[in-house]
């Protein structure tokens, strides 16, 4: 178990852009996997990991290191040293590593093991929010289940094959996958992998997605020849579940504030040969007006702060704001009261956030029902990143009475 320089100083030049240029985490790894033709898988995993590891910990190899938040170079290689003495790496004899306190280092780390906030590397209004929403032994538990790495996980594209069809094709080009209880289209890997460079991906088998977020469109309860839409679809994930849930027949209508996405949306739609999809700005209320009542379903899956996939994007910890998760609640309420609007009467619409904060999900339902005696609650679903070892979501199934 060798470091190797160039893959080292990789990472740090990727640490340097996420933590002082603020570069999103996953946009940095692509760019650092295309460094380096000759990179083995090997290599090339532990660029990723290394990255998104000290992403993860930043608050508390920083404070192990010293190093008070000023990213230098030099305070980079530090944070580094953290790193690599806790992951029991051998420390190579270069000008950057030198004399690095082992003892010490690993003597701090029991120590903070002790303080929350620095065991699981997290800002500290975002352990006081949690602990105020959740209540101090769920976050506990909560918390250090989304510092785990997340697992890759399928979802098989049902208008193309069969999951054991589809798991035997991936074996066919070395993937190891297993079914997971409870989600019919879902398998996981083995081992982490490229996925994207299979075969049975550009034949859009399958597409990459947590096994919590394939619960929602399941959650809809579609039919082939519905008409659906899909409010906040950006680059189509559950869009494209949708599509094969009503085996392409029906409509559905895929719309977001961003162009861009939806151009996206549109690429993924070819590859997975779903035929039942038009996508629409919404650059105006107009556009929401003219679908007024006309659709059997309705996803909301509304923008949200994001904590139940810190598992995924480590970086959001860092990036995310107080004041945006009072936004961002105001928002979603904002959306209710605008998209609910599309259901016909006898229709539903599903809420869903990738949340587990109660403010943006059951307290946002509950008010939005409180003003709105037409729709009824029908059921709702938390999934606990703690319990399932996925994604922290809701859902809330909704139909519109009168």
């Amino acid at each position: 178990m060798r470091l190797h320089r160039n893959l080292v100083f990789t990472v740090v030049d990727s640490i340097k852009l996420i933590f002082n240029e603020g570069e999103y985490a996953d946009k940095v790894v692509q760019k650092a996997l295309k460094r380096d033709a000759r990179w083995g898988a090997r290599d090339r995993k532990f660029v990723a990991e290394t990255i998104y590891e000290m992403v993860r910990w930043k608050r508390l190899y920083n404070e192990i290191a010293g190093t008070k938040s000023h990213y230098t170079t030099e305070n980079i290689w530090k944070n580094f040293a953290v790193f690599a003495v806790l992951k029991g790496y051998p420390l190579p004899d270069w000008n950057q590593l030198q004399g690095v306190p082992e003892r010490r280092i690993k003597g701090k780390f029991d120590e903070l093991q002790k303080v929350r906030i620095f065991k699981e590397s997290i800002p500290d209004w975002l352990d006081e929010l949690g602990v105020k929403e959740l209540g101090e032994k769920h976050w506990t538990k909560e918390i250090h289940e989304l510092n785990k790495e997340a697992e890759v996980i399928l979802r098989t594209n049902t208008l193309k094959t069969t999951k054991l069809s589809l798991q035997k094709k991936l074996a066919d080009e070395g993937i190891e996958t297993v079914f997971i209880d409870g989600y019919k289209d879902a398998l996981k890997l083995v081992e982490r992998a490229n996925v994207f460079k299979t075969e049975v991906f550009k034949l859009g088998f399958f597409e990459v997605q947590d096994a919590s977020s394939q619960l929602v469109a399941e959650y809809l309860e579609v039919k082939p020849g519905m008409r659906v839409i899909d409010t906040c679809a950006g680059a189509g994930g559950k869009t494209l579940h949708l599509a094969a849930l009503m085996e392409n027949k029906g409509q559905i209508i895929a719309t977001d504030i961003y162009e861009s996405k939806l151009k996206k949306l549109k690429v993924r739609t070819r590859r997975a040969s779903v035929h039942n999809v038009t996508t629409k700005v919404i650059d105006s209320s107009k556009v929401i007006k003219k679908m007024k009542g006309t659709a059997d379903r309705v996803l909301i899956d509304a923008p949200c702060s994001g904590i139940g996939v810190l598992k995924r994007n480590p970086d959001s910890k860092w990036k995310l704001q107080p004041e945006f998760v009072e936004n961002i609640i105001k928002t979603q309420a904002e959306i209710l009261e605008s998209y609910s609007q599309l259901v016909k009467v006898g229709g539903k619409i599903v809420y869903a956030t990738c949340s587990i904060l109660p403010s943006e999900n059951e307290k946002q339902v509950k008010n939005f029902l409180k003003n709105h005696p037409e729709f009824e609650l029908e059921k709702d679903h938390k999934v606990s990143p703690f319990k399932s070892g996925y994604d922290g979501f809701y859902m809330a199934l909704m139909k519109r009475n009168s």
